[in-house]
């Protein structure tokens, strides 16, 4: 969608969503925003009031279904949602050892469930006004399994596929829906990695490259172009060619 109006970003308080909240800052530009630190999600929305957007920033958490509920309703009925990109995750790995089950759950709460929870409770108003966009933060790790980050990558791998089939299911609604698979950004979620990332982007690039899709409604955003073609290639091999590959991959903490 060109220009949207009314924006709804989660997981604004860092890295792509933070850039992205940025991105989208203008004059004439409401801006719902939510993040889990409250420091740092008032530090977005100041920066992005300074270029004259409107904003509501809310510390929540996307796995809170109730909670998303309610406030999405409230910034819904205050100035209708054009676009909506449920960008909220976390990650981690197996690099302290074998993944917890708690670990797992809490990460496909957050990066599964917090979509459901961002898009369903503004899904049936785009349709009453056939329009809207949707955008789901998936990832190139979501296209073959890593033992590093086991949960992570099958949350991702959920994400990419929901948001791929709900772009056909939506088609013909004026709604547009796109999945977003970024390779290695900076962030604090990239931080703390211990090991060498190819192909590494600046947050600020990356969101150029994802707001300039979304204008085009393009369905799959995969970047960089180089990582997006090798893990392609990746998920296209057999595995029993490639699981010895990965297994002697770094681990991620």
């Amino acid at each position: 969608m060109r220009n949207p109006r009314s924006i709804v970003i989660t997981g604004a308080s860092s890295g792509i969503g933070e850039e992205l909240a940025y991105a989208y800052a203008a004059p004439g530009v409401t801006l719902a925003l939510t993040g889990r630190d409250p420091g740092r999600l008032a530090a977005v929305a100041e920066r992005c009031r300074g270029l004259s957007a409107q904003v509501d920033g809310v510390v929540l958490d996307a796995a809170d279904r109730d909670a998303m509920a309610e406030w999405l309703a409230a910034v819904d009925a205050r100035a209708p949602v054009d676009l909506v990109i449920a960008n909220a995750g976390i990650s981690a790995g197996t690099g302290d050892g074998t993944e917890s089950e708690e670990q797992a759950r809490r990460i496909f709460r957050v990066n599964l469930d917090g979509v459901l929870n961002t898009v369903h409770p503004l899904l049936p108003r785009m349709q009453a006004r056939g329009r809207g966009q949707i955008a789901l933060m998936a990832s190139l790790a979501g296209f073959r399994g890593m033992p590093g980050a086991p949960a992570y990558c099958a949350s991702k791998a959920a994400v990419r596929v929901y948001g791929e089939s709900l772009r056909g299911e939506l088609a013909g609604q004026g709604i547009g829906v796109s999945v977003i698979c970024p390779g290695f950004v900076k962030s604090r979620m990239t931080a703390v990695n211990r090991f060498p990332m190819p192909f590494l982007m600046e947050t600020p690039a990356a969101a150029r490259v994802i707001k300039r899709a979304l204008a085009g409604n393009k369905g799959r955003i995969s970047f960089p172009a180089p990582m997006a073609a090798a893990v392609w290639l990746l998920a296209l091999l057999p595995a029993a060619w490639t699981d010895s590959l990965l297994r002697m991959a770094p681990k991620k903490p």
